[in-house]
């Protein structure tokens, strides 16, 4: 059984979420400025608030099993989008942008993001419509990826290395020394038309978007193979970034073993896909082409209740951590200051 959505509904939904996001890309164009915490709170409230809004209409439209898997692609989406925060923070640190003006690049960084996910999604639909042995491949992706995340470790300065494209754009392109505010463009004292350094951050943050994208929608076709789902999981979750980038930005360093916590759920979902295609397996080299009667189905409930309890578990703890190292470094400091 598919979720059958009606024209009409993707038209309105692209429709409504589209204007959002015009109208967030108003206010940043009218007023360029750094958020206050108060401003980004009320922000990151609503776009959450729209989430689980949209989960009760899911779970009106088409019963509780899709609102289910609507809210565990969410939440997934979501953690790694937070996970997304500490490239971003990086790479805008890096390149020096000026606080007041990171705020269109984050939602320019956004769109694209939109734009290249919805094609993977189409991409990944097509595919799995017509290969059901996709999964495994999907299932050997993201265990790999759990891997490298539960090795990586912290996320620091040094994992973020600038790639041939963003080599290129800054040896090749005319580009003006400094900012000019937040245009991608300007002009010399001869009327010569340059870049400004803010087009090599854009491509910076959209070539980034990309490799995230590779992860997630991966991610969240373990947990929905339905496309409307997987498409609005997508965006809810990418809406309201711009605004908790400013909210949590402090907080992301305290977020200690948030790589573990997504490598365990990446790990399951891998674990749950590759369950799902020994189910509906038809390779002819594994168990001579039949289904594999004893694999047994995960359902959305567990997945739902793993997801939010590893979440949990990996919040509580790194701020426990980082609350114990703080008050050690504090110890230590003191004490230096008494024998000193």
């Amino acid at each position: 059984m598919h979720v059958d959505v009606a024209g009409w509904i993707w038209t309105a939904t692209l429709v409504g979420l589209g204007a959002i996001l015009l109208f967030d890309l108003a206010i940043v164009a009218r007023r360029p400025h750094e958020p206050s915490i108060k401003e980004s709170t009320i922000w990151v409230t609503v776009y959450v608030g729209l989430a689980l809004l949209f989960g009760l209409f899911v779970l009106a439209k088409w019963g509780g099993n899709y609102a289910g898997e609507f809210y565990a692609g969410w939440l997934t989406e979501y953690s790694l989008s937070v996970d997304n925060l500490f490239v971003f923070v990086i790479i805008l640190s890096r390149f020096k942008v000026p606080r007041q003006y990171q705020q269109k690049v984050l939602l320019i960084g956004i769109v694209l993001a939109l734009i290249m996910r919805g094609g993977f999604i189409a991409l990944g639909s097509a595919a799995i419509s017509r290969f059901s042995w996709v999964f495994y491949i999907f299932a050997a992706f993201l265990v790999y990826t759990a891997v490298k995340l539960a090795m990586q470790g912290e996320t620091d300065e040094s994992d973020f290395k600038e790639n041939p494209l963003i080599r290129w754009s800054r040896r090749v392109l005319p580009m003006t020394p400094q900012y000019q505010e937040s245009r991608l463009t300007a002009r010399d004292e001869r009327g010569r038309l340059h870049m400004t350094p803010m087009i090599v951050v854009l491509i910076a943050i959209g070539t980034t978007d990309l490799i995230f994208a590779l992860d997630s929608i991966p991610a969240i076709f373990g947990l929905t193979s339905e496309p409307y789902l997987v498409f609005t999981a997508n965006v809810f979750a990418l809406m309201g970034l711009r605004q908790l980038y400013f909210l949590i930005g402090g907080l992301l360093d305290r977020l200690v073993y948030l790589s573990v916590g997504l490598a365990v759920v990446l790990g399951f979902i891998g674990v749950k896909l590759f369950l799902e295609a020994l189910a509906d397996n038809n390779l002819p080299f594994i168990n001579g082409g039949e289904h594999v009667s004893w694999a047994p189905h995960i359902g959305i409930e567990l997945s739902l209740a793993v997801i939010i309890g590893t979440l949990a578990i990996t919040t509580v703890a790194s701020l426990v951590k980082s609350r114990r190292d703080a008050r050690a470094e504090a110890a230590e400091a003191d004490k230096s200051h008494k024998v000193s």
